[in-house]
């Protein structure tokens, strides 16, 4: 059986809707997405400042020397963060310590120099260095490759600050150098302390 085609004739010549759009919903939804980003974004910042001002009891940071002496290592990696020592979600923010960046290390003899574009260079002179292991974490970053964590002091302080080498496999050279160097700091500040 087939149909007459007049009838199909009629609904091809039948003028089609436009398929319905609600703009205004749209651009309603959008601009509620985008505050809803501003928002949490401008929430994220405002504990940001509210963590650095709790933290503001920190003393400044030491001022880099011109000269840091000869390099006994050097590498290039990332900064990812320094926390209180043993505590690896208490991040610092204060003095700049909270923003991850680029680093290049630089260990000599009077300690360790960390130049971070961007970021401030951090610099731990020998006396203030405690110590150093390689860990996964720290700051709330895991690391599966690892990371060398350097404890030091800054003021009344202890603190852990994490480094990732560009190659990981400098990491225990790295630990036993800053070891030798902790470990060396406190009989060398005790002779300063008795010749001043």
């Amino acid at each position: 059986m087939t149909l007459p085609s007049a009838p199909l004739a009629l609904l091809a010549e039948a003028p089609h809707s436009a398929p319905v759009r609600h703009w205004e919903q749209y651009l309603g939804w959008s601009a509620g997405l985008v505050l809803l980003v501003v928002l949490v974004y401008w929430l994220m910042r405002q504990g940001w400042n509210w963590r650095s001002t709790l933290q503001s009891d920190l003393p400044p940071l030491p001022e880099p020397p011109e000269d840091p002496g000869p390099v006994l290592l050097a590498a290039t990696g990332r900064y990812h963060g320094t926390t209180r020592a043993g505590e690896w979600l208490e991040r610092i923010v204060a003095h700049g310590l909270g923003a991850r960046s680029l680093a290049e290390l630089t260990l000599t003899e009077r300690g360790l120099l960390a130049r971070r574009p961007g970021a401030g260079d951090l610099w731990i002179p020998a006396g203030d260095l405690a110590g150093a292991r390689t860990d996964s974490g720290i700051a709330g970053k895991v690391v599966p490759s690892g990371l060398l964590v350097v404890t030091w002091r800054l003021g009344d302080t202890r603190l852990d600050s994490g480094f990732r080498a560009d190659h990981p496999d400098q990491h225990p050279a790295w630990v036993a150098a800053i070891d030798r160097i902790a470990a060396a700091a406190p009989a060398a500040r005790h002779d300063t302390e008795g010749t001043s």
